[in-house]
């Protein structure tokens, strides 16, 4: 889930940043710091949205830095268990599909892909369905729910399609036509 998230920091104007308009140095300055790192606590930081409130200026002795004491609100991506997920097939292997949600990929293992007997075209890199002969292929546009989550040295999202609406958008679009008929 996208949030925006405030947070308290001490930031380090360095002094060739010096001189120039603050709160923009500031900004970049956060930006550098902060954007495209993982925090399990509040998720990936996305980006700057805006600084709320920037302390006096305090030196270092030892540093000829500036130190602000500066709050900011960040634009984060936090997945939660059980949320509902819009993605992009990116890859395909044998033990299942990645999908990119957002700034981050989760898998759908090969069990987790449809309710029918699913194999894998291993030269195509497609997924076909026994028995209803849906297929899944890298570059489809994908609902999933997230069933799984865990921090760590590797970061892992597990995702489900087998649930009713969940899938392919091809096969939902499929699906509500079946049921207008």
């Amino acid at each position: 889930m996208y949030r925006i998230v405030e947070v308290e920091d001490r930031i380090r104007v360095p002094p060739e940043r010096l001189g120039t308009n603050i709160i923009e140095t500031i900004k970049q300055t956060i930006a550098d710091k902060y954007e495209g790192t993982l925090d399990p606590k509040v998720g990936v930081i996305l980006g700057v949205v805006d600084i709320k409130e920037v302390g006096e200026g305090k030196i270092v002795p030892t540093d000829p830095g500036v130190y602000y004491l500066v709050k900011f609100e960040l634009l984060v991506y936090k997945p939660e268990l059980h949320e509902l997920v819009y993605g992009e097939v990116i890859d395909n292997t044998e033990f299942g599909a990645f999908v990119q949600i957002g700034p981050l990929d989760g898998l759908v293992h090969i069990s987790q892909l449809m309710d029918d007997f699913v194999s894998y075209d291993k030269k195509s890199s497609v997924f076909v369905g026994r028995q209803t002969k849906k297929t899944l292929k890298e570059g489809d546009k994908v609902r999933a729910r997230i069933i799984s989550i865990s921090w760590g040295e590797q970061n892992k999202i597990g995702l489900t399609m087998r649930q009713p609406g969940l899938g392919s958008l091809v096969w939902i679009e499929e699906e509500k036509k079946k049921r207008k008929k």
